[in-house]
């Protein structure tokens, strides 16, 4: 341990002046100084607090779609199961009155048919959405929910 330098400093030349070069000195300046740190850990984390703020809300978007076509096709399942019974053009009227939280441009139409199961007639009652998540800059393939129910109606 005798003899070594407590901290590395450039070895000096015949005339005092050091072997940096007036780049490497400046490099190195800007290297020490500390001004500015901040912003640039701001800019390098923003991006990525964006684009989860972002994705966030396009999921709560998305929960709430869902949660309106599981309504308006559970709200037409059980008028189908009133009395008398409804045509199925009243049935579909009535799930596109109930429906919320869904944009109409990517809903399809929902659709009534006719059945038997187990030797009782039912009813099919199926609808679909597909909606595109919305990022800002990037283009995402649809996401798309499909809700179906079975009722047996009573005669």
């Amino acid at each position: 341990m005798i003899g070594l330098p407590l901290r590395s400093e450039p070895r000096s030349v015949a005339g005092g002046r050091s072997r940096r070069s007036p780049a490497g000195a400046a490099l190195l300046s800007i290297g020490r100084d500390s001004k500015g740190g901040a912003a640039m850990e701001f800019a390098f984390a923003i991006p990525i607090l964006l684009t989860m703020v972002i994705g966030a809300a396009q999921l709560g978007i998305m929960s709430f779609a869902n949660a309106g076509l599981k309504n308006a096709v559970g709200e037409g399942a059980r008028y189908a199961t009133t009395f008398p019974q409804p045509t199925n053009a009243q049935i579909i009227d009535r799930i596109r009155t109930r429906r919320w939280g869904l944009d109409p441009a990517y809903t399809t139409d929902p659709t009534v048919v006719a059945c038997i199961s187990n030797g009782r007639p039912c009813l099919d009652i199926e609808m679909s959405y597909s909606a595109p998540f919305d990022f800002i800059f990037v283009k995402t393939p649809r996401v798309t929910f499909v809700e179906r129910r079975r009722v047996f109606p009573e005669r």
